[in-house]
This record gives structure tokens, sequence and C-alpha cells, in this order.
């Protein structure tokens, strides 16, 4: 990886370095009117309508104003991950310490840098459509072994085909976003009929999200190896879920209400051209893949994870996981031709998450779930309170990033809170 250095002042190990430089959109002044496209750099926020029109990224063929004076990055992203990743070169070229082109203009700095504690951040996207995987090995062994079979654990079809299901977009929110406890059918133990109330086991799901850059027609097949043509980059994801009105609902179907009434996506996007130095081959499968999901590029991603959990009566969130995006069964392109095989079409600003992350240790878990293992072994956090699941007040963060050498590229923070209903 090309050394580079900037000139502006990057607190050593954030996750947005100058190799980094992951895209999103931000307001000020309480203004969501003012909302526009941005870049992250440091402890600053790059407003890239300013920079395009002073003048520092006019070279780049096809880019316009309007492209970043928008309050989604859908615009941006319809240009083509060629286009957009010139931008973040440009971004990069910029502010290396080998170019003075904006150093010497303190008077555009002022205006093009805004300290990130100063801005707000919407939805980067406009979602046109959500799929959610369940894509885990360890999680879905550890599921199975909870609810069907300890010694067959997966279903025939889980190692041949990348489970998925179609999720509700209008109910994804940016991180920061809190929001209610969601109520339901729930089917008590020794109960003759349901009631409706509150959850009772709200939990969390550790995943990763890609969002699409590129659109197919209708009928037309996306192969594995063709597939990071149509997708732009990564972000974090919690597909927050309710497991008692999912475990009464899901049959015959499938997940509906127990998923569908809050879905966190972390502000920023991570362009997989960042990622690149961090992809690993697949893994080795003890059951062939048929010949349409066979994947000859790099789909994996050393990518480490930490969930952390902060109640009302803690002063500081508490690391309850750790695990790695490279966990992943079945990849992020392997996802994206399943899809397709059937001639789905694809969006510009589609949301395809990962299904829960989890590892092999128990530690390493992508789910209160698996953690308490269904209720069985509750967490015990530093103010002495236990958890089996998720409580009103709760705050579960997650945070994401990759480092090789001294080399670091993060995504920042997803978290939200739990409200009473």
């Amino acid at each position: 990886m090309k050394e580079i250095k900037s000139w502006i002042d990057i607190p050593k190990n954030h996750d947005f370095s100058i190799y980094n430089i992951p895209f999103g959109v931000f307001y000020t002044n309480n203004q969501i009117s003012t909302a526009r496209v941005g870049a992250a750099l440091g402890d600053n926020v790059i407003d890239l309508c300013r920079l395009f029109n002073l003048g520092y990224l006019t070279d780049i063929v096809g880019l316009k104003a309007e492209h970043f004076d928008n309050n989604k990055l859908n615009e941006f992203l319809s240009l083509g991950n060629k286009t957009c990743n010139g931008v973040r070169y440009a971004i990069q070229e910029l502010f290396s310490d080998l170019n003075s082109k904006l150093k010497k203009h303190p008077e555009h700095l002022e205006t093009i840098l805004i300290p990130t504690h100063s801005v707000k951040m919407l939805l980067p996207i406009q979602v046109k459509d959500y799929v959610d995987f369940y894509s885990s090995l360890d999680h879905a062994t550890n599921v199975g072994k909870m609810f069907r079979d300890e010694k067959n654990p997966l279903l025939p079809n889980w190692k041949h085909i990348p489970i998925g299901y179609h999720g509700r977009s209008s109910s994804i929110i940016v991180g920061g976003t809190n929001f209610k406890r969601p109520k339901g059918q729930l089917s008590l133990a020794d109960a003759n009929s349901p009631i409706f109330g509150p959850t009772k086991q709200l939990d969390f799901e550790l995943e990763m999200a890609f969002i699409t850059s590129k659109q197919n027609e209708m009928g037309e097949m996306i192969s594995p190896d063709q597939s990071s043509d149509f997708i732009f980059g990564l972000a974090l994801f919690n597909d927050w879920s309710a497991r008692d009105i999912q475990r009464w609902e899901y049959v015959p179907l499938g997940p509906f209400l127990g998923k569908s009434f809050a879905s966190s996506l972390s502000p920023w996007v991570v362009s997989l051209e960042a990622l690149a130095p961090f992809s690993l081959p697949a893994q080795d499968k003890d059951v062939s893949e048929l010949k349409y999901l066979q994947c000859k590029k790099n789909g994996l991603f050393d990518i480490q994870l930490e969930i952390y959990l902060q109640s009302d009566k803690m002063k500081e969130p508490f690391l309850i996981s750790s695990t790695n995006y490279k966990y992943m069964y079945w990849n992020l392109f392997q996802q994206l031709a399943h899809m397709t095989s059937n001639g789905s079409p694809v969006s510009i600003g589609d949301v395809y998450a990962s299904g829960t992350i989890s590892g092999p240790l128990p530690n390493s878990y992508g789910s209160m779930l698996e953690l308490a293992w269904k209720g069985t072994k509750p967490i015990t956090l530093p103010d002495g309170s236990t958890r089996s699941f998720i409580e009103d007040g709760d705050t579960i963060l997650f945070r994401g990033f990759a480092i090789k050498g001294d080399v670091r590229i993060g995504f920042g923070e997803l978290s939200a809170k739990v409200l009473p209903c």
C-alpha cells in the first residue's frame, strides 16, 4: 500500500484516515435544507459542494455541482464507481503533504473543512430496496442448535444458497436515531392464544451492508465476478429484531413485523476501493457451489467489528463482543449474484445487509440471542445488572475498522438507544 501523509492533523489510528475518504450526507446550523454531500477526513467533514464550486474537482469528467448539492448520495453514486473513486483520489491528492494547491488558500480551506462536532448526519442514501441475508455459518449454526437440532443445525439448503428476505426500506434509519420499543403479537408459554404488547425479547444483529451504485435491466443476471461493478461500498448495519414477535409470525413465510420496525445504517459509506488491501480469498467449503455462484474475486474482508452496550446507569459503553467480517460464508458478490439470478433488477441505492456476523467463539457472537444463549447465560454489565435481551434505555453501539501496519480504515460508529413504547 502506497504511503500517503496529509498536511492536516489527523490523529493516529483515526477511522477516517487519508487512506479512507468515506462519503456521507451532512447538514449544518440545525437546518436540514443545507444538507449536502461530504467526505470524512480526520475530525473534519469536507464540503464537496464548496470544493467543487471553488474549482478543485472540475477536471473530473461528468461531475457537476448538483451531484454534491444534494441530500442523498444516489445522484453521486449514479456516476459509477470509477468516477466516485476518482473524487476520492482527488481528495487524497489535495490533502497530501506533496500538494500545496489547496493548502496555500486558507480562505478556501476555512469554508471547505467543517469540524465534525458541528455537523449532523443524515441517512446517506435514498434506499430504493432492502434485502437482508443470512450468510454467517457460525450464526446459522448457533440458531439451528437453539431452535432445531443440536446435531443437524443447518437446513439442507443453507450451504447451497445465500438465504435472504426482502425487508422494509422505509424503516431504515441513520445511526444516532433512537426508536421506541416495538409492539406485536406474542405467544406466551402455557397460553392458548396470543396477546398484543411490547416485545420482551428485543435484540440487535451485527451486520454490514453494501450499497449498489449501478442498475441492471430486469431479467439480466449479474455474475459474482461482475458484482464489484455494481457495488460502491460498505456501511455498518444493525438489523434490530423482536425475537418473540418473530418466533410467532415467521411460519410459514418468514420475518415480517419482528424485523421491520427499525434497522440502523451508519452515516458513512466506505468504498470497496479503500477496502481492497484488506480483501481475502474465500474460505474452504465442504459443499460445491453451483456454477452461477462461483466467485474468482476476493469477496471477504478483514474488518474487525465490535459491539458495545451502555445503560442509563453506565458512564461508558461496555464491550460485549468482538468479531470479524471475514467469517462470512457467502460473500457480498455471491449475495448480489444470487439476488439477480431470477432476473430481479438492481437499483442505485439498494441496501443489502449481510445477515448477523458471528465468529466461532462465544465472545464473537453477533446477537444477544447467541451471547446470552437464548436467555440461559445472561451477560453481566459493569453496573451489576444482567441482560438476556435489550432493555429500555439501553444503547447499542457498533464499531468497525480494518488495520494493516500503520494504515487504519474505519466506519465510525453506529448507535441507537431504545426508548419505552
